[in-house]
Protein backbone atom coordinates (compact mmCIF):
# COMPACT_ATOMS: atom_id res chain seq x y z
CA UNK A 1 0.00 0.00 0.00
CA UNK A 2 3.11 2.62 0.82
CA UNK A 3 4.19 1.89 -2.37
CA UNK A 4 0.86 2.14 -4.42
CA UNK A 5 0.56 5.50 -2.42
CA UNK A 6 3.83 6.82 -3.48
CA UNK A 7 3.78 5.92 -6.91
CA UNK A 8 0.21 8.05 -6.81
CA UNK A 9 1.93 11.01 -5.19
CA UNK A 10 4.68 10.87 -7.84
CA UNK A 11 1.96 10.81 -10.75
CA UNK A 12 -0.06 13.97 -8.95
CA UNK A 13 3.40 15.97 -8.62
CA UNK A 14 3.91 16.05 -12.22
CA UNK A 15 0.33 16.46 -13.04
CA UNK A 16 0.45 19.40 -11.08
CA UNK A 17 3.89 20.56 -12.72
CA UNK A 18 2.29 20.20 -16.27
CA UNK A 19 -0.59 21.56 -15.55
CA UNK A 20 1.45 25.05 -13.50
CA UNK A 21 2.99 25.15 -17.03
CA UNK A 22 0.35 24.84 -19.58
CA UNK A 23 -0.89 27.75 -16.77
CA UNK A 24 1.82 29.56 -17.50
CA UNK A 25 2.14 29.08 -21.50
CA UNK A 26 -1.56 29.53 -22.73
CA UNK A 27 -2.13 32.85 -22.50
CA UNK A 28 1.54 34.20 -23.15
CA UNK A 29 0.90 32.04 -26.76
CA UNK A 30 -2.19 33.65 -27.30
CA UNK A 31 -1.05 36.68 -26.37
CA UNK A 32 1.81 36.68 -28.78
CA UNK A 33 -1.13 35.68 -31.57
CA UNK A 34 -3.24 38.53 -30.70
CA UNK A 35 -0.52 40.68 -30.72
CA UNK A 36 0.93 39.69 -34.32
CA UNK A 37 -2.63 39.85 -35.23
CA UNK A 38 -3.11 43.44 -34.40
CA UNK A 39 0.03 44.70 -36.08
CA UNK A 40 -0.76 47.32 -38.82
CA UNK A 41 -0.12 45.44 -42.27
CA UNK A 42 1.97 47.21 -45.00
CA UNK A 43 -0.03 48.66 -48.00
CA UNK A 44 1.14 46.99 -51.22
CA UNK A 45 2.91 49.27 -53.28
CA UNK A 46 1.01 50.60 -56.26
CA UNK A 47 2.38 52.01 -60.14
CA UNK A 48 0.90 55.34 -59.79
CA UNK A 49 0.44 55.27 -63.64
CA UNK A 50 -1.19 51.70 -64.11
CA UNK A 51 -2.48 51.24 -61.04
CA UNK A 52 -0.67 47.67 -60.78
CA UNK A 53 0.47 46.28 -57.32
CA UNK A 54 4.24 46.20 -57.13
CA UNK A 55 5.97 43.68 -55.62
CA UNK A 56 8.95 46.06 -54.82
CA UNK A 57 8.64 49.93 -54.35
CA UNK A 58 8.88 51.79 -57.11
CA UNK A 59 12.41 53.94 -58.00
CA UNK A 60 11.74 57.59 -57.10
CA UNK A 61 15.05 58.39 -58.14
CA UNK A 62 14.16 60.95 -61.54
CA UNK A 63 15.44 59.52 -64.56
CA UNK A 64 18.12 61.01 -67.22
CA UNK A 65 16.78 63.01 -69.64
CA UNK A 66 18.70 64.21 -73.16
CA UNK A 67 18.23 66.71 -75.46
CA UNK A 68 18.35 69.47 -77.98
CA UNK A 69 18.39 73.42 -78.36
CA UNK A 70 18.59 76.29 -80.19
CA UNK A 71 19.47 79.82 -78.67
CA UNK A 72 19.44 83.20 -79.59
CA UNK A 73 21.88 86.26 -78.17
CA UNK A 74 22.27 89.75 -78.28
CA UNK A 75 25.92 90.50 -76.97
CA UNK A 76 26.50 94.21 -75.85
CA UNK A 77 29.49 95.70 -74.60
CA UNK A 78 28.50 99.87 -73.65
CA UNK A 79 30.69 102.80 -74.17
CA UNK A 80 31.19 102.91 -70.54
CA UNK A 81 32.68 99.65 -70.09
CA UNK A 82 35.49 100.01 -73.04
CA UNK A 83 36.19 103.11 -71.51
CA UNK A 84 36.90 101.75 -68.11
CA UNK A 85 40.01 100.32 -69.90
CA UNK A 86 40.81 102.72 -72.53
CA UNK A 87 40.50 106.80 -72.54
CA UNK A 88 38.44 107.00 -75.00
CA UNK A 89 36.38 105.16 -77.22
CA UNK A 90 34.34 106.02 -80.17
CA UNK A 91 30.80 103.69 -78.94
CA UNK A 92 29.39 100.55 -77.70
CA UNK A 93 28.84 97.24 -79.73
CA UNK A 94 26.13 95.24 -80.24
CA UNK A 95 25.82 91.63 -82.28
CA UNK A 96 23.76 89.23 -82.57
CA UNK A 97 25.05 85.28 -81.83
CA UNK A 98 23.56 82.17 -82.23
CA UNK A 99 23.71 78.72 -81.16
CA UNK A 100 22.55 74.71 -80.60
CA UNK A 101 22.82 73.02 -77.23
CA UNK A 102 23.32 69.66 -76.32
CA UNK A 103 21.70 68.90 -72.88
CA UNK A 104 21.77 66.34 -70.01
CA UNK A 105 18.63 66.55 -67.11
CA UNK A 106 18.30 64.87 -64.08
CA UNK A 107 15.81 66.16 -61.65
CA UNK A 108 16.36 70.27 -61.65
CA UNK A 109 20.38 69.92 -62.58
CA UNK A 110 21.34 70.03 -66.38
CA UNK A 111 24.38 70.42 -68.18
CA UNK A 112 24.91 71.99 -71.77
CA UNK A 113 27.29 71.55 -73.93
CA UNK A 114 26.87 74.72 -76.11
CA UNK A 115 28.09 76.22 -79.46
CA UNK A 116 27.88 79.63 -80.15
CA UNK A 117 29.37 82.31 -83.03
CA UNK A 118 29.25 85.82 -83.33
CA UNK A 119 30.01 88.79 -85.21
CA UNK A 120 32.14 90.82 -82.77
CA UNK A 121 31.68 94.37 -84.56
CA UNK A 122 34.35 96.30 -82.67
CA UNK A 123 33.14 100.34 -83.47
CA UNK A 124 35.11 101.99 -86.22
CA UNK A 125 36.69 105.55 -84.94
CA UNK A 126 39.13 107.11 -82.85
CA UNK A 127 40.68 105.06 -79.90
CA UNK A 128 42.71 106.44 -77.08
CA UNK A 129 44.51 104.10 -74.91
CA UNK A 130 44.24 104.68 -71.60
CA UNK A 131 46.17 107.11 -69.41
CA UNK A 132 47.21 109.02 -72.84
CA UNK A 133 46.03 112.17 -74.38
CA UNK A 134 46.36 113.79 -77.56
CA UNK A 135 47.53 115.74 -79.40
CA UNK A 136 50.77 114.39 -77.57
CA UNK A 137 50.43 110.92 -78.25
CA UNK A 138 49.29 108.84 -81.03
CA UNK A 139 45.70 107.85 -81.47
CA UNK A 140 44.23 104.35 -82.96
CA UNK A 141 41.88 105.01 -85.63
CA UNK A 142 39.86 101.41 -86.27
CA UNK A 143 38.52 100.61 -89.45
CA UNK A 144 35.37 100.13 -90.24
CA UNK A 145 34.47 96.30 -91.71
CA UNK A 146 33.65 97.62 -95.25
CA UNK A 147 37.11 99.04 -95.15
CA UNK A 148 39.22 96.27 -93.44
CA UNK A 149 37.81 93.76 -95.96
CA UNK A 150 37.39 91.42 -92.88
CA UNK A 151 35.13 90.58 -89.85
CA UNK A 152 36.09 89.85 -86.54
CA UNK A 153 33.78 87.15 -85.25
CA UNK A 154 34.44 84.39 -82.71
CA UNK A 155 33.18 80.38 -82.58
CA UNK A 156 32.75 79.31 -78.24
CA UNK A 157 32.00 76.04 -77.15
CA UNK A 158 31.49 75.70 -72.95
CA UNK A 159 30.13 73.84 -70.59
CA UNK A 160 27.49 75.42 -68.19
CA UNK A 161 25.88 73.48 -65.36
CA UNK A 162 21.99 75.19 -64.49
CA UNK A 163 19.95 74.36 -61.54
CA UNK A 164 16.44 75.10 -61.66
CA UNK A 165 14.34 76.48 -58.20
CA UNK A 166 10.77 74.80 -59.15
CA UNK A 167 8.23 77.98 -58.83
CA UNK A 168 5.39 75.92 -59.92
CA UNK A 169 4.94 73.50 -63.06
CA UNK A 170 5.20 75.99 -65.33
CA UNK A 171 7.90 77.84 -64.22
CA UNK A 172 11.23 78.00 -62.63
CA UNK A 173 14.04 80.04 -61.63
CA UNK A 174 17.46 79.03 -63.79
CA UNK A 175 20.58 79.96 -62.76
CA UNK A 176 24.07 78.45 -63.09
CA UNK A 177 27.72 78.84 -64.65
CA UNK A 178 30.43 77.77 -66.42
CA UNK A 179 33.49 78.05 -68.64
CA UNK A 180 34.86 77.17 -72.40
CA UNK A 181 37.03 78.96 -75.21
CA UNK A 182 36.17 81.08 -78.09
CA UNK A 183 37.93 80.92 -80.95
CA UNK A 184 38.87 83.92 -83.31
CA UNK A 185 38.22 84.32 -86.89
CA UNK A 186 38.63 87.79 -89.33
CA UNK A 187 40.98 90.43 -88.13
CA UNK A 188 40.74 93.69 -86.61
CA UNK A 189 42.51 96.42 -88.28
CA UNK A 190 43.86 99.83 -87.49
CA UNK A 191 46.02 103.13 -88.65
CA UNK A 192 48.08 105.00 -86.25
CA UNK A 193 47.26 108.84 -86.64
CA UNK A 194 48.59 112.01 -85.17
CA UNK A 195 45.81 114.52 -84.14
CA UNK A 196 45.95 117.72 -85.24
CA UNK A 197 46.71 120.85 -83.04
CA UNK A 198 43.29 121.83 -80.99
CA UNK A 199 42.31 118.52 -80.41
CA UNK A 200 41.57 116.69 -76.80
CA UNK A 201 40.31 113.50 -76.07
CA UNK A 202 36.55 114.58 -75.75
CA UNK A 203 37.18 116.47 -79.22
CA UNK A 204 38.57 114.37 -81.49
CA UNK A 205 36.44 115.71 -85.37
CA UNK A 206 38.07 116.36 -87.25
CA UNK A 207 41.75 116.81 -85.89
CA UNK A 208 42.17 113.04 -85.44
CA UNK A 209 40.33 111.27 -88.30
CA UNK A 210 42.26 110.28 -91.03
CA UNK A 211 41.95 112.57 -94.13
CA UNK A 212 40.49 110.21 -96.36
CA UNK A 213 38.20 108.45 -94.12
CA UNK A 214 34.62 110.16 -93.86
CA UNK A 215 33.17 107.76 -90.88
CA UNK A 216 30.09 107.96 -89.41
CA UNK A 217 27.85 110.95 -90.13
CA UNK A 218 29.04 112.88 -87.21
CA UNK A 219 32.44 112.84 -88.83
CA UNK A 220 34.31 116.25 -91.00
CA UNK A 221 36.63 115.70 -93.25
CA UNK A 222 40.05 114.21 -91.21
CA UNK A 223 42.98 116.75 -90.56
CA UNK A 224 44.64 113.86 -88.82
CA UNK A 225 48.66 112.57 -89.89
CA UNK A 226 48.66 108.75 -90.44
CA UNK A 227 51.54 107.80 -89.03
CA UNK A 228 51.66 104.41 -89.76
CA UNK A 229 48.95 102.81 -92.49
CA UNK A 230 48.84 102.31 -95.18
CA UNK A 231 45.11 103.47 -95.76
CA UNK A 232 44.43 101.18 -98.37
CA UNK A 233 41.47 98.97 -96.86
CA UNK A 234 44.84 96.60 -95.32
CA UNK A 235 45.68 98.89 -92.32
CA UNK A 236 47.89 97.00 -89.49
CA UNK A 237 46.36 93.98 -87.85
CA UNK A 238 45.86 93.90 -84.30
CA UNK A 239 47.90 90.42 -82.43
CA UNK A 240 44.50 89.21 -80.79
CA UNK A 241 44.94 85.88 -78.85
CA UNK A 242 43.51 83.19 -81.20
CA UNK A 243 41.70 81.84 -78.36
CA UNK A 244 39.83 83.64 -75.78
CA UNK A 245 38.36 82.52 -72.33
CA UNK A 246 34.57 81.72 -71.90
CA UNK A 247 33.41 82.52 -68.66
CA UNK A 248 29.68 81.66 -67.76
CA UNK A 249 27.10 83.46 -65.28
CA UNK A 250 23.67 82.50 -66.12
CA UNK A 251 19.76 83.75 -64.75
CA UNK A 252 16.97 83.47 -65.91
CA UNK A 253 13.43 82.22 -65.81
CA UNK A 254 12.23 78.57 -67.14
CA UNK A 255 8.65 78.59 -69.09
CA UNK A 256 7.26 74.91 -69.62
CA UNK A 257 4.23 74.86 -72.30
CA UNK A 258 4.72 70.92 -72.77
CA UNK A 259 5.85 68.71 -70.64
CA UNK A 260 9.00 68.03 -73.08
CA UNK A 261 9.48 71.60 -73.58
CA UNK A 262 11.50 74.44 -72.13
CA UNK A 263 11.41 77.94 -73.35
CA UNK A 264 14.61 80.02 -71.61
CA UNK A 265 14.70 83.56 -70.90
CA UNK A 266 17.98 84.41 -69.25
CA UNK A 267 20.81 86.81 -68.95
CA UNK A 268 24.01 87.15 -67.54
CA UNK A 269 28.21 86.93 -68.61
CA UNK A 270 29.47 85.01 -71.58
CA UNK A 271 32.49 86.31 -71.21
CA UNK A 272 30.79 89.78 -72.30
CA UNK A 273 27.13 90.90 -71.14
CA UNK A 274 24.26 88.85 -73.06
CA UNK A 275 20.54 88.67 -73.18
CA UNK A 276 18.65 85.97 -74.81
CA UNK A 277 16.27 83.57 -75.17
CA UNK A 278 16.37 79.54 -75.61
CA UNK A 279 14.07 76.71 -76.40
CA UNK A 280 14.94 73.48 -75.84
CA UNK A 281 13.07 69.72 -76.32
CA UNK A 282 14.15 66.69 -74.54
CA UNK A 283 13.71 62.98 -75.85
Amino acid sequence: MATSRGYHSMRLAKLYVMGSLVATLVPGIAFAGAALDDAPKSEPAVDPNTGAVLTEAPDTEAPVEYGVGLRLRSVRIPQGMFELFTARAPGGMSNVGYGVELLRRRGNVELQLGFEHEALSVPSGVWIESGKSVPLNEADFILSEDKANSTLAWTTIEFTFINHAVINKYVSFRYGGGAGLGILSGDLKRVDVLCAGGSTNTNVDPGCVPPTETGPQSHQQGTATITEGPFDGSGHVYELPPVFPVVNAIIGLQFNPMPKMHINIEGGIRTMPFFGTSLSYFF
